[in-house]
């Protein structure tokens, strides 16, 4: 077998996103990007439909089990995050042979980061939903559905990685092609393999999870053989694959550590709050569970566009061409912020609609309805915070972006819900999200201005 996947020589001719207008160009990079998180999205809350049809307790699992899925896509995009600036900063460059060696490697972290998730699936799983909850039937469907999450779950690491080599070189049609083959497949299969039809016998909760993972493994195989077929400007050798170098291991975790890190924070926050509500309810759980499947639909449209903006940014910073950075963050911030606006709205006058979608009882309705209007109105600040964090990771400054999620998550939300949780009343735990999003709003602003002061 040659050692070349891909042998094709690199172009030498400027990147369009060196020179194409940058109004065009975000659009032509982000709006597949957009597409392909929006129908990510909808697969989360037709799975979750599906599961709550099935079984109230085992939506409860599926909300439980979301700490563990968020780390893996955290650590997943965390180093793709990574991989994506270098490389696009080395295609600004000019570097090729530097930016296939930021390919190869970024094959092998996937390879290992799904290698340490399998292990801790097959050890963790079971304490982790004792500890959450208190009801067997609970604990029960969690672990079927967790331990076939991480043990199998090499194609979300692998779909990622991939996903963000044909984003670093611009390719973000064919990334949205994956993407969307991955969740309309699991939107397919989760009713056929939860339920049981067509001769296949009714799996439940574990059922949900098994649909979960052939997507992922079908996006990851169809994001490689994109990259092996179309994406001239980079070549995959497997002797760099096995043989990565520390250096640029190194540089790629530069940035995609704290990455993992502010995403990861997430998990955490999410167990957190999971016990502060587990002293008032079951079903406050199970809201919370469900809004982290709504708030999808509205962030990881904002999430698409960002991962159009890194590469724009990272190419421009490593081209040294100044106003091109600047238009795009101008651009980007405004289609956000707009995006945002229509979630709020959403939220504000349909919370009752959307609960239904999960099939809520008439407590999961009463507490959901009161949630989802006051955590929504952190809504108005998220977009500009959101964008912030790009920036500061593509041009090379992610603590800023670490410094902002640390202090939301864990500072703030936590601390404030926990101290709200001692009124007793479940409504005013929800109004830590506001409060938190209001102050990393401003520390967001101060700090956009002194990176540019910067640049």
């Amino acid at each position: 077998m040659s050692e070349e996947i891909n042998s094709v020589q690199p172009k030498v001719e400027e990147n369009k996103m060196g020179i194409m207008p940058i109004p065009k160009l975000l659009f032509n990079m982000a709006i597949p990007m957009v597409i392909s998180m929006l129908m990510q999205a909808l697969y989360n809350i037709v799975d979750s439909a599906f599961v709550g049809m099935y079984s109230s307790h085992a939506l409860e699992a599926v909300s439980i089990a979301f700490p563990i899925q968020s780390l893996m896509i955290a650590v997943a995009t965390g180093t793709g995050v990574g991989i994506n600036a270098l490389l696009s900063r080395h295609l600004g460059e000019k570097r090729f042979e530097a930016a296939n060696i930021t390919a190869n490697t970024g094959i092998f972290l996937a390879i290992c980061s799904y290698i340490v998730f399998a292990i801790l699936g097959l050890t963790i799983v079971k304490p982790f939903f004792r500890m959450q909850s208190d009801l067997q039937e609970v604990v029960v469907f969690g672990e079927q559905y967790l331990t076939v999450i991480t043990v199998c779950g090499f194609g979300i690491f692998g779909e990622i990685v991939n996903e963000r080599l044909l984003q670093a070189t611009g390719r973000t049609f064919y990334s949205m092609i994956t993407q969307g083959t991955g969740a309309i497949l699991n939107i397919i299969l989760d009713p056929i393999l939860i339920f049981g039809y067509f001769g296949v016998p009714a799996l439940g909760v574990r059922g949900a999870a098994i649909a979960t993972v052939i997507g992922q493994c079908v996006a990851c195989i169809l994001a490689i053989i994109f990259n092996i077929t179309v994406n001239k400007e980079i070549t995959l050798k497997i002797s760099q694959i096995i043989k990565p170098k520390a250096r640029e291991i190194l540089l790629i975790y530069e940035v995609g550590i704290p990455s993992i890190i502010m995403a990861s924070i997430t998990s955490f926050l999410t167990i957190g709050m999971n016990l502060i509500l587990k002293k008032f309810s079951e079903d406050a759980i199970t809201v919370y569970g469900v809004y982290y499947k709504l708030n999808s639909f509205i962030f990881m449209p904002v999430f698409g566009l960002n991962n159009g903006m890194v590469p724009i940014l990272a190419y421009n910073y490593g081209a040294q061409k100044k106003e091109r950075i600047h238009k795009t963050i101008r651009l980007g911030m405004a289609c956000a912020v707009a995006y945002m606006l229509v979630g709020l709205a959403v939220f504000e006058l349909i919370p009752d609609k959307l609960l239904m979608i999960f099939s809520a009882n008439d407590n999961v309705m009463a507490i959901g309805t009161v949630a989802l209007r006051i955590i929504a109105l952190s809504f108005l600040f998220a977009g500009i915070g959101i964008v912030s964090s790009t920036v500061f990771q593509a041009i090379g400054n992610p603590l800023h972006s670490l410094l902002i999620s640390v202090l939301r998550q864990l500072v703030i939300i936590l601390p404030v819900a926990y101290l709200l949780s001692f009124t007793g009343n479940v409504d005013a735990v929800w109004w830590s999200y506001p409060i938190a999003e209001i102050i990393s709003f401003i520390l967001s602003v101060i700090f956009l201005r002194i990176t540019l002061k910067k640049l």
